[in-house]
């Protein structure tokens, strides 16, 4: 039987010898390369890169010998690469696009397939409805040439991309490393057993700042979380860490190194939505930045309202670097991200960096002299009070459709204790809420699970709104 592969938020992943196969992997890259042939792209080259999850370098070569195939040049990485670092190859090589073998934040039995454009950035949606829709049913639609072959006939070139991606940061103005180095701070980094392993000791390294980095070398298990995700429990062991070091920061790298989480001087989280508003304040305030802010919708009003004191236009999108990629691109923005822990700046490429997200938190550090506490009690005032968020991820039974007609039908005039004042559709279904906050229920793109969101200015309703969304969605405990 033909599996079918599905491209979710970002990318098709899959559970590895199950569905995420080298034949399935061969049929997703041919998929690729038609659409890319059908772009006009014959003849140009494409960069291919991979992380430390188990047998990632093998699919890696496995799509390089397709898009070789294809009549494509083909870039290998020469080691795991952050997904960021391929982005900005797909720019230096002048490529026409990228392939990256990866499932980010997934468990580790699972692996997956990213794919990118000319920019470096995610294909719209529709883009990738063209590549399903090119996979051919089985290995009589794909072709191949055999690495060895392709190697000896330069048509596959391992090379690194590490040194021109280190130049760009510093060459085209994005970051002046000397002021962190020489800072004098104690950084914790926890690499969660990923690509972001080795990057801020290689950064820094000179200066009388000094990196403690953990979770630095490969381990396809993930030991000591669950998954190579940024947020708790995941970064426990991270927290108490910066605790026992008297660190200043964490700075936290998802698996593909292209989310970054925050922890605070104290050892506490600091959620990816309150970093996001971080991060947009910095480059307004202290860089004197201007330009477009692009969010997706599960991510925090603290944008909204910066864009209002700063006068800068803000664009909502569906979630998923699918959507905030090419809208990044069309208005130029200054920043965009998601609520995952993903965020892409001007200059660079349209496409989530954790590497440059975490440097940016220790400029704004030591340009200010303040802690990260101080920080986020500086961008409160500035945007009128403290929010607060959570999230709980479900797994369900049942049929998707049946759930989404029952939250349809729902119609709750509150949640929380806190009036529904509006419902927007535009991915999954988000409930307006009378302080400003909402409460988000979607289907994730990438798991069978179901997501509720919320953000509110009441620290006491946090739980009680997720609760209500629950019920809302009809999860329940046999769930």
């Amino acid at each position: 039987m033909t599996q079918l592969i599905k491209f979710g938020t970002d990318g098709w992943r899959g559970a590895i010898a199950e569905d995420y196969t080298f034949d399935n992997l061969r049929r997703a890259t041919q998929g690729y390369a038609s659409y890319m042939l059908s772009r006009g792209k014959s003849g140009q080259s494409i960069v291919v890169g991979f992380d430390k999850r188990f047998n990632s370098e093998h699919f890696a070569a496995a799509a390089a010998e397709v898009l070789a195939g294809n009549g494509f040049k083909v870039y290998l990485t020469q080691d795991a690469t952050p997904t960021p670092v391929i982005a900005y190859a797909v720019l230096e090589k002048k490529a026409a696009g990228a392939v990256n073998i990866t499932a980010s934040h997934n468990p580790p039995t699972d692996n997956g397939f990213k794919v990118r454009n000319e920019t470096g950035g995610a294909i719209d949606p529709e883009g990738l409805k063209q590549i399903e829709e090119g996979i051919p049913p089985d290995l009589r639609g794909v072709k191949r040439k055999i690495l060895a072959s392709a190697e000896a006939a330069g048509e596959i070139q391992r090379f690194d991309a590490a040194s021109p991606y280190i130049d760009h940061l510093t060459r085209d103005g994005l970051i002046d490393l000397a002021p962190i180095k020489d800072a004098g701070l104690t950084v914790m980094a926890d690499a969660m057993w990923g690509n972001g392993a080795g990057w801020f000791p290689r950064l820094l390294d000179g200066g009388k700042t000094k990196v403690i980095e953990i979770h630095n070398q490969r381990n396809p298990i993930f030991p000591e979380m669950k998954r190579p995700e940024p947020i708790q429990p995941n970064i426990d062991v991270g927290l108490k860490a910066t605790v026992d070091n008297q660190a200043d920061v964490l700075l936290i790298t998802d698996g593909d190194a292209d989310r970054c989480g925050i922890g605070d001087e104290k050892g506490e989280f600091i959620n990816q939505l309150r970093v996001y508003a971080l991060l947009a304040y910095y480059l307004l305030e202290i860089r004197r930045q201007r330009g477009d802010i692009v969010k997706t919708l599960s991510t925090t009003v603290m944008l909204n309202k910066l864009g209002q004191i700063y006068n800068v236009p803000v664009h909502e999108t569906g979630v998923g670097f699918k959507y905030v990629a090419p809208k990044m691109t069309e208005t130029n923005a200054m920043i965009g991200g998601e609520e995952s822990g993903g965020y892409a700046f001007r200059g660079n490429v349209p496409e989530r960096d954790g590497i440059l997200a975490g440097l940016y938190m220790l400029d704004f550090m030591v340009r200010t002299g303040k802690k990260p506490t101080e920080l986020l009690k500086d961008l409160f005032s500035r945007v009128g009070g403290e929010y607060y968020y959570d999230r709980v991820d479900s797994p369900f039974t049942g049929d998707r459709g049946s759930r989404e007609k029952r939250i349809l039908e729902s119609k709750p005039q509150s949640l929380g204790g806190l009036k529904v004042t509006d419902l927007i559709t535009v991915d999954g279904y988000q409930f307006k809420l009378e302080d400003g906050g909402w409460m988000l229920i979607r289907f994730s793109g990438t798991e069978p699970i179901m997501r509720v969101y919320c953000e509110t200015t009441h620290k006491d309703k946090v739980k009680a709104i997720l609760f209500d969304g629950l019920k809302v969605a009809g999860i329940s405990e046999s769930d």
